[in-house]
């Protein structure tokens, strides 16, 4: 087999990568937009309802999809136009087009179609042997040549694979083809050894899961760098209808099926279980059959489901635990989550081992290793894993009494051994529930965090790592201007001659900002986590002392490769000059539009409002996301793999959310103004002999298609006649922290990340129902509509409130002028930080935009043409600007001194 320099991990992309790291256990392809497997989708496209259609591909990512299957195989279909038409529409939608694109049809030209227009690194699903050799080699080669990964189904000239050894031959020969003479990439290859019924009663069919488990694990020992994809809801089709056996087969199917090393797949949400929660009995025999490991496995299964047939969940609770010995008792209760024996069993522990810093770092770490590894393995979720932390934190602090010498928190710092890393939101930032989760997750894995908290000064983060000696330093951040913050927290780290590893986390950070701006002005490793759970092996590699070198060198070069990559896209990146921009903005025929005069215009104060009402316009698949359970709401709730876990959290948080409104935990309150305004150009001046104030919009300077508009949000207001816009500000944050005081002290992090992401969602809920509100009553220019909360959260109505910060208008700054305009300080209490973050972090604010036409959009890259332009109209200095505006610059900015 000759050998080609490949990159030596799958890397798909949309605009944003998908690299599958090791530490990704399994990828989500959504196949909603599948016309074969959505009867929605499919009578939208039939209808030429592609719009609508898009709403659908919307949905899959947000609802968890890590890549979109887009399929047009339909006999009354032009499937080529189909396919063009829709990832055309696709790309123009910067939310979905960030997901890779699976294309997905058994027809040539369809894919070929696809691949003319997909953008970034997309997957053909699918070619195989079945015609012969010329036409496979034909048909990768042109893949090859668009970049794409490839599925290859182990089909060849004489039928499906249905034994091992013809799952193995297929999949060799297709991969010396596609290796040895097509010089494809081994890792863009990816294997479908087909997944077939058990339990059939068939004889021919008792090992197709046994069958499909080898075939994977002898195609990952076998077939350097290929990946194995399935869908695993065939393996239980002969029990259709009996959804407790089929939720505990594919459970148990998909379980075993990723340890053989199975990495992507579609699994159809069918209440599945967790694997460690499926009863013992059942799963006993499931297994039996999967394995095929004896003669009479079907007939055993087939008669245990008669007898779970119409059987409900049940929770028995199970005390046989306590007369295990300490170190087992702790164990479980760690596992499990049990606070309610902690004390006595920490007590029982300290007097055994006549130590109680033995006691943390033998019988409580052990325990949160076990906790570690499940969670690694994704048998436990991220709410349980909290849970887990309460449990620790609990026994540490009972035990913190009897430490002499305490010094730091937790541990003896001059005793212990246990690896230290310091977590900080940094200057300017106010937001932390994410540093929060990674600080509990790494805790779990028996690293001993140090969290600053919030606005955190780089030297105040400098002088806590050296005098705590701590050997990892985490920075979070959600807004844009902590990416600036985090480039001066590395030069000082540089300036005053650190070299501890720096992890690099938040919402607005990237791995390409990282390495980019961050990773070139320190010479220490750099690295930037996706989430939590990316924390563990990261922080592992980058400090223990066989890999950190190697580890050290490895980083450094995938960056320095990406900073390469990144300047020649630069270099190509196609930009219209700002004049040409603004002479193409969208077109709407303002001479057949009266623009809607408010019923209130002027300033409303809401000073109280009821949190029954928001909780009524929750958006609760935020809420999962905050905890790291992928799936959108309510589907979530019977997902295959999450959805027992994401049913308790939802009780759990139903309960607290019943709590914090009868005991009055939070207040809320918000401030919406209505006025009338004149535009120039892309500036919005307010008409009011009170104020002069001006909004300063941006626009899109991208080199767009026929028709396609460079959009800015001035677009939406008449260019020559009055028109009215609107702003708000409202905030579910107040009195949140007293409760969060408390839980701190208790060391209760699940309830402390709990009550933020509630206290976050009733914010949003306020944002919608004062929406809701302008629309029907304030404004007014929608007084008849009537919408669900499915159809608020889809963004059905007329009208849109894009907030300073986010996509159509990145710059924060502007949110001084709508705090001034407002005067939102004043009526609801919440300040602005000096970079633009506001708090309570509970808030939000925006503006509002009534025109049916307006819609939300992503600004993307722009000139410097424009940036000197928006300097002047806003009076300040140019590096001003840029420093606001850098993470859409298409080019290097200048280095003049910041102006204050």
């Amino acid at each position: 087999m000759s050998k080609i320099r490949h990159s030596e991990v799958l890397k798909l992309s949309g605009l944003e990568p998908l690299v599958f790291t090791p530490e990704i256990n399994f990828v989500n392809v959504g196949e909603r937009t599948n016309v074969t497997g959505s009867k929605k989708f499919a009578r939208l496209i039939l209808n030429g309802q592609f719009d609508e259609a898009l709403d659908v591909a919307l949905d899959q990512v947000r609802g968890g999809a890590q890549v979109l299957d887009v399929c047009m195989d339909e006999g009354m279909l032009d499937g080529v136009a189909a396919m063009t038409r829709f990832l055309n529409l696709i790309a123009s939608e910067p939310e979905i087009s960030r997901t890779p694109i699976m294309i997905d049809s058994s027809r040539w030209e369809i894919i070929v179609a696809g691949l003319k227009c997909v953008q970034g690194k997309s997957i053909v699903n699918s070619i195989s042997l079945k015609n012969g050799e010329e036409e496979f080699i034909h048909q990768a080669k042109t893949i090859k040549k668009f970049g794409a990964a490839v599925v290859v189904m182990a089909f060849d000239e004489h039928g499906q694979a249905d034994t091992y050894e013809r799952r193995i031959e297929i999949c060799k020969r297709s991969y010396d083809i596609l290796v040895d003479v097509v010089k494809f990439n081994p890792h863009d290859i990816i294997f479908d050894p087909n997944i077939f019924p058990v339990a059939t009663g068939m004889e021919e069919h008792r090992r197709n899961a046994l069958d499909f488990f080898l075939a994977t694990q002898w195609i990952k020992q076998n077939l350097p760098g290929a990946k194995v994809s399935g869908g695993v809801s065939n393996v239980s089709f002969s029990f259709r209808g009996n959804d407790r056996v089929r939720e505990a087969m594919h459970a148990a199917f998909l379980y075993h099926a990723i340890k053989h090393g199975m990495d992507m797949g579609i699994v159809n949400p069918t209440m599945l279980e967790v694997y460690d929660d499926i009863p013992k009995d059942l799963l006993e025999k499931v297994e039996d059959v999967l394995f095929d490991r004896h003669e009479g496995a079907t007939e055993a299964l087939l008669e245990f489901a008669e007898t779970v047939k119409s059987a409900g969940k049940k929770e028995v609770v199970n005390e046989a635990w306590r007369s295990d010995a300490v170190e087992k008792r702790i164990e479980h209760a760690l596992v499990k989550g049990i606070i309610d024996f902690v004390i006595e069993d920490t007590e029982e522990a300290r007097l055994k081992y006549q130590n109680p810093l033995k006691v943390i770092e033998g019988p409580l770490m052990d325990g949160m290793n076990v906790v570690g590894d499940l969670f690694g393995e994704g048998k436990m979720f991220l709410p349980q894993v909290v849970k887990s932390a309460r449990v620790m934190k609990k026994a540490v602090a009972y035990l913190e009494p009897f430490m002499p010498q305490v010094g730091d928190a937790d541990f003896n710092a001059e005793q212990s051994s246990v690896k230290k890393i310091l977590l900080a939101t940094v200057k300017g930032d106010v937001h932390d529930i994410g540093k929060n989760i990674v600080g509990v997750v790494l805790a779990c894995n028996s690293y001993h965090i140090i969290d600053l908290g919030v606005m955190v000064e780089a030297q105040k983060i400098i002088d806590e790592a050296i005098k705590n000696k701590v050997d990892i330093i985490g920075l979070s951040g959600l807004i844009t201007p902590s990416l600036d913050e985090m480039v001066n927290v590395a030069s000082e780290m540089e300036r005053q001659g650190l070299k501890i590893p720096l992890l690099i986390g938040g919402a607005t950070t990237s791995r390409i900002h990282t390495a980019v701006k961050i990773d070139p002005v320190y010479s220490g490793t750099v690295i930037h986590v996706t989430d939590a759970s990316k924390s563990v092996p990261i922080a592992g590699e980058s400090i223990a002392e066989e890999t950190r070198e190697a580890y050290h060198l490895q980083i450094k070069e995938t960056y320095r490769q990406l900073r390469i990559e990144h300047e020649a896209k630069q270099q190509v990146k196609q930009l219209v000059s700002y004049e040409e921009a603004k002479a193409n903005p969208v077109f709407i025929d303002w001479d057949h539009y009266v623009p809607v005069k408010p019923i209130q215009t002027g300033v409303t104060v809401l000073e109280d409002l009821d949190l029954n009402i928001l909780r009524n316009y929750i958006d609760w698949t935020p809420f999962f996301s905050t905890w790291m359970l992928s799936g959108k709401y309510p589907k979530i709730l019977e997902d295959p793999v999450v959805g027992a876990e994401a049913t308790r959290l939802y009780q759990e948080a139903n309960s607290m959310l019943e709590q914090i409104i009868a005991e009055n935990w939070l207040s809320a309150k918000a401030v919406v103004g209505l006025f009338p305004v004149k535009r120039a150009g892309d500036d919005v001046t307010i008409i009011s002999p009170e104020k002069e104030l001006s909004f300063h919009f941006l626009r899109q300077q991208g080199k767009k298609g026929k028709g396609v508009p460079n959009r800015s949000l001035a677009d939406y207001l008449h260019p020559e006649k009055e028109d009215f816009m609107g702003g708000f500000a409202v905030t579910a944050g107040w009195g949140i922290e007293q409760k969060l005081e408390e839980f701190q002290a208790a060391h209760d992090d699940y309830h402390d990340i709990m009550l933020k992401a509630l206290a976050d969602r009733l914010a949003e809920a306020g944002a919608e129902y004062l929406h809701e509100l302008v629309r029907k009553e304030l404004w007014g220019y929608a007084q008849t509509e009537n919408l669900d909360n499915e159809s608020l959260i889809k963004e059905a109505y007329t009208g849109i409130r894009p907030a300073p910060g986010y996509p159509a208008c990145p710059e924060h700054s502007e949110k001084r002028t709508l705090f001034e305009l407002l005067d939102v300080e004043k009526h609801t209490g919440i300040t602005l930080t000096d970079s633009f973050a506001m708090y309570p972090t509970s808030s939000v604010s925006g503006f509002y935009f009534g025109h049916p036409e307006s819609k939300y959009f992503g600004l993307g890259k722009i000139g410097e043409d424009q940036v000197a332009d928006y300097a002047k109209r806003k009076g300040v200095s140019l590096a001003q600007a840029e420093k606001w505006l850098s993470p859409n610059l298409a080019y290097n900015p200048s280095q003049q001194p910041i102006e204050s």
